[in-house]
């Protein structure tokens, strides 16, 4: 028996390609990939041979918006924590993300690609890392904590990996900046392009950057063949970004009729991440939220939900996201419950695979049950299309959990 060839009988495969879930199928693991998925019984002298019946077998989730180095939710304190302390409690997160059956995120602000080594080289267990290296900000933006009261030079927060992001104004600074993130590792540029609830001296309603610095940093991403995600929440907000070639809108909770068709026609996309703030107005002030942040909570929370229908409404395609900071991180999994009160189960399900892959730009290889696609792979004891709290509670109803072909949970009789 080969520890490196896995052989799954009479699987149900649940990947979202398909509006159903598809029965009886055999899948063989070879190494790190998905050698073949047939409906008909495939042998392997040498295979670990593993029976599914009753069982759902799903791609590993991706979700699309993380911050792993954020390890406390006042966001201007963690950039400050020694990157030592950092790294390791972002191995802790990460490890965490991964025993819930995410095996790839997509981090939105603080991640390097020094973390994106570990992974690969096995130091850290945990997710994939898709990263956009620091967000950028403008002065007084969402990634400014230097509150009114402080003007310490910003690039103090350039080389710290709890820090979320960098400050950066003007068209040639945001170009340089924007370049220097490339070149450093990442895969996509992140901006700041609305006022948020975590950071000191911006309301929702402000406008993050120039139009002239819109377009001057879309321009350094498509020049490196990438593209921008912007945090954004006002309809105002969103109109903007995606009119001056942002592609990727982040939360989008305030988002319009005729706006979410905007985002449709230009072939943009959003990554709704309502647990966040379900989550900030239950635990955010006791875990160490400024009051000044809860105070901003409500004004994108209930919107939250009516989003996720006007953007349905409007056929735009929908990515799974989180966006949890500190401990409230072990709620990673509880979007796709919210989420199922107002969509149905079929379309969470696809958001956190194969609309996730889309977005991750792993189209292909993560989010799918099909030859040639990563080995990662989770058993789910039941039906999730029926029960979507199946994939809550930190991984318990996932009886095995496999990224690259290695099981990092395995509760399968052999």
């Amino acid at each position: 028996m080969s520890a490196n060839l896995v052989l799954f009988r009479n699987a149900t495969i649940l990947d979202g390609t398909h509006d159903a879930a598809l029965e009886g199928r055999d899948v063989l693991v070879e190494g790190g990939t998905i050698r073949e998925v047939s409906d008909r019984p495939l042998t392997a002298s040498s295979a670990r041979v593993i029976d599914l019946a009753g069982r759902t077998l799903m791609p590993g989730l991706i979700d699309c918006h993380v911050h792993v180095i954020a390890t406390i939710p006042d966001l201007g304190a963690n950039a400050d924590l020694p990157d030592s302390l950092v790294a390791l409690r972002t191995a802790k997160i990460m490890r965490g993300m991964l025993m819930r059956g995410f095996t790839t995120v997509r981090d939105l602000g603080g991640a390097d690609h020094g973390l994106v080594m570990a992974v690969k080289e096995g130091l850290i267990d945990g997710p994939r890392l898709v990263i956009c290296g620091k967000a950028l900000s403008q002065t007084g933006g969402h990634t400014d904590y230097r509150g009114r009261y402080h003007s310490r030079d910003v690039s103090h927060y350039g080389t710290k990996l709890g820090a979320m992001g960098r400050v950066c104004d003007g068209i040639d600074a945001v170009r340089r900046v924007a370049r220097e993130e490339i070149k450093a590792g990442a895969d996509f540029i992140k901006i700041m392009a609305n006022g948020g609830v975590s950071s000191p001296t911006d309301p929702i309603a402000f406008l993050g950057y120039s139009v002239d610095e819109l377009r001057a940093i879309v321009e350094e991403a498509n020049n490196a063949q990438t593209y921008v995600a912007a945090h954004l929440y006002t309809d105002e907000a969103i109109r903007r970004a995606v009119e001056n070639g942002v592609i990727s809108v982040e939360h989008g909770n305030l988002v319009r009729p005729e706006t979410a068709r905007l985002i449709r026609d230009k072939g943009a996309y959003v990554v709704p991440t309502n647990v966040t703030f379900d989550a900030l107005a239950r635990e955010g002030a006791s875990l160490g939220l400024p009051p000044a942040s809860v105070a901003k909570i409500e004004d994108v929370r209930e919107a939250g939900l009516s989003a996720l229908e006007t953007l349905r409404d409007a056929g735009v395609m929908m990515a799974y996201g989180t966006d949890l900071l500190g401990e409230m991180h072990r709620h990673q999994s509880e979007e796709f419950v919210i989420r199922g009160r107002c969509l149905p189960a079929i379309e969470v399900i696809r958001s956190a695979t194969v609309n996730a892959a889309k977005v991750v730009r792993l189209e292909g290889k993560a989010g799918v049950v099909a030859p040639g696609a990563f080995a990662d792979l989770i058993v789910v004891d039941g039906d999730p299309l029926s029960d979507l709290s199946l994939l809550t509670g930190q991984g318990r109803h996932m009886r095995a959990i496999m990224i690259d072909g290695r099981f990092v949970k395995d509760e399968l009789a052999a």
